[in-house]
């Protein structure tokens, strides 16, 4: 548990040390994943935003703190990255409209097309975001006690994959369909790229997440044997 040190600071728990780096891990990511999804790009044949790059360290973050801290934790951590996104963005319009200095080595074209996304894009990502979180903390703690805290692999997997198809579509929709930026087809088309780029890195990551598991079990049983 939290305390105080001999000079009666706070001094956090190893609990709470690693519930603030998994939080910080979390926001960073996702802050990243949304300035930088209005950025398209073409591999294997298929178009995706290059946004989906972080979203799998998000994915690995939020089923560690719904293992160990609960869904409601998640849902609290989600409605505040969502928040300093939206700061984020707020701060950089800000940005935007102060002139660049003349010998800027960023001048404002360049810089307003980098970070000048259009509502829509800002619209849809944050949407996309909240509903897959809240839904991904919901199906994770539904799994887990369906296999009665066994399998961890099928909760962390399952719901992963299922959020972040209603994710994908989503934001793609919002961001890129209604606005008439793509037609309707190339929304599936990407939706289904950056999906299918999804499923495979989620696949990728049950080992991480089993890694992740037994560094924190770790820190936690050493905690606990210091305590006792």
């Amino acid at each position: 548990m939290s305390g105080t040190d001999s000079h009666g600071q706070w001094a956090p728990s190893v609990r709470d040390t690693i519930f603030v780096v998994l939080a910080g891990v979390f926001i960073t990511n996702a802050l990243l994943g949304e300035l930088a999804g209005g950025k398209l790009i073409f591999v294997g044949g298929w178009v995706m935003s290059v946004g989906v790059l972080p979203w799998p360290i998000v994915f690995i973050t939020t089923d560690l703190v719904n293992e160990y801290y609960g869904p409601k934790a998640v849902r609290r951590l989600t409605w505040l990255a969502v928040a300093l996104i939206v700061y984020a963005f707020l701060i950089l319009q800000l940005c935007i409209s102060i002139p660049a200095w003349e010998r800027s080595p960023v001048g404002d074209p360049a810089f307003s097309q980098v970070f000048a996304q259009s509502q829509w894009i800002i619209v849809g990502s944050l949407v996309a975001f909240a509903i897959s979180q809240l839904l991904d903390a919901g199906l994770f703690v539904v799994l887990r006690r369906w296999t009665s805290g066994r399998l961890l692999w099928l909760r962390a997997l399952g719901s992963t994959v299922v959020s972040q198809l209603i994710d994908t579509f989503v934001i793609n929709s919002i961001a890129f369909g209604l606005p008439g930026k793509i037609t309707p087809a190339e929304v599936v088309s990407l939706s289904v790229s950056n999906y299918v780029y999804k499923f495979l890195i989620a696949l990728a990551t049950v080992p991480i997440i089993y890694l992740g598991h037994a560094v924190v079990d770790r820190l936690l049983d050493r905690d606990r044997d210091r305590a006792g």
